[in-house]
């Protein structure tokens, strides 16, 4: 496994700012299951992380807000696998894309206009409808 983490071409964490917690999973696997700690939780402390700009960090904490708890501290849980090492890659591969996602600029959305003929073209399939429910209720 690498040493760090690239995010992006503006962005490599360390996987010393990484702390790794292990725990036992549920799931298949037999006797493996109450013996092995398999499922992994990675965290990385957004709010004191030396590797991120300040405007990576604003953008981050305002875009991956639901997703930080009260100390800005970002958690992934990964127990897809029997094997520890396959969900260590598994949580750190995933919180490399959730930072890589939280960083994109997104674009500004240019509000549109419906042009004058398409809307007299929904107008007019309103009141055909219309006429035709309207011939519903007279036959009863």
């Amino acid at each position: 496994m690498n040493d760090d983490i690239v995010v992006n071409a503006a962005l490599t964490i360390p996987l010393s700012e990484l702390s790794f917690r292990f725990s036992r999973s549920g799931g298949p696997g037999g006797q493996n299951v109450n013996k092995v700690s398999t499922r992994v939780e990675v965290e990385f402390d957004l709010g004191r992380s030396p590797s991120l700009s300040e405007t990576q960090r604003q953008r981050l904490l305002r875009r991956l807000e639901h997703r930080l708890d009260n100390n800005g501290v970002l958690r992934i849980q990964v127990d897809e696998s029997r094997s520890q090492w396959q969900n260590r890659q598994i949580a750190v591969k995933r919180l490399g894309y959730v930072l890589s996602e939280g960083l994109k600029v997104q674009k500004r959305r240019v509000p549109t206009r419906r042009t004058s003929a398409s809307n007299s073209r929904r107008l007019e399939g309103k009141k055909k409808r219309g006429l035709l429910k309207r011939g519903r209720c007279g036959s009863d």
